[in-house]
């Protein structure tokens, strides 16, 4: 955050320098497109094989094979959640959302990829349909399923409120839901928690100060975020006690709802498709000439 008096002269030339035209870091004209034409005929008659429903103020784990789809619906009410993915197998790959945002900008809807972590850098999911894709950015810069956000973790509470002790901020939903899952004990689970897609939470930074905000989700009953999973996947999801975090995402008071994870299996994969290889990088070489 800037200071609100800078302490230091503005020079002669400030203007021209803030006029220079930013570049975009990563273009992305070389990455492929995802084929939604055909991964959108893939459904035609697929089969639900599985729901999870995830308790309000809780997290709970799920599993996607490669080339299934899954969709996380909203039940009762306005409610965010928090998602992690690893690689089902292999809790060392997992999202990275910082390259993730790199790459498709602060919010995903359909078309983007979530991407996997260094040093495998591959697509884990793609989503196929967002019923919150008429949302946009707002007029305060605002939009819907970040990768702004890290998660709401006990240990920045407690920073902000003085001590408070508070146990159900999605970090350690996440951590007791993947323990839950795996037979990791606790302390070694919430290693592998990580920065997550917040699903249908509403954010943006300030214009003034540039500050992460937070506003009410505009997600309804019945509203959803859908993927196809490009590689076998592990997914946990918190339903986070922020409720559709109008107010503040560490809360027993905030109304909250469940969220629930609906996994299809279709006839056949899309024409064409193949699941994820790994990122074409030889460190093993490359990293030797460093």
């Amino acid at each position: 955050m800037k200071p609100d008096h800078p302490e230091h002269p503005t020079p002669a030339d400030a203007a021209t320098r803030k006029a220079v035209r930013p570049v975009i870091c990563y273009p992305v004209e070389g990455l492929p497109l995802a084929d939604l034409a055909g991964y959108r005929a893939a459904r035609d008659g697929w089969n639900m094989v599985s729901e999870v429903l995830v308790p309000a103020r809780e997290a709970r784990c799920f599993d996607v094979p490669a080339g299934c789809f899954f969709r996380i619906v909203s039940t009762q009410g306005p409610q965010v959640g928090d998602l992690n993915l690893f690689a089902a197998g292999n809790l060392g790959e997992r999202f990275f959302s910082g390259k993730t945002r790199a790459l498709h900008g602060t919010h995903l809807s359909t078309g983007d990829r979530m991407w996997s972590s260094l040093p495998h850098l591959r697509p884990m999911a793609t989503v196929t349909d967002d019923t919150l894709d008429w949302y946009g950015f707002d007029g305060f810069g605002g939009s819907v399923h970040d990768v702004i956000g890290t998660r709401c973790d006990p240990y920045t509470h407690a920073l902000l409120s003085g001590g408070d002790q508070y146990h159900h901020c999605c970090h350690s939903n996440l951590t007791r839901a993947v323990a839950a899952q795996t037979g990791l004990p606790l302390h070694a689970a919430e290693l592998q928690v990580h920065d997550v897609l917040n699903v249908f939470m509403c954010t943006g930074f300030t214009r003034d100060t540039g500050q992460y905000f937070m506003k009410a989700s505009p997600v309804r009953p019945g509203d959803y975020l859908e993927f196809m999973a490009e590689i076998d996947l592990l997914g946990a999801l918190s339903a986070c006690p922020g409720g559709d975090c109008s107010a503040e995402h560490s809360s027993d008071v905030a109304r909250c709802h469940p969220l629930l994870v609906q996994v299809f299996k279709p006839l056949a994969p899309p024409k064409g498709w193949k699941p994820s290889g790994m990122n074409t990088y030889d460190r093993s070489h490359g990293l030797a000439q460093e």
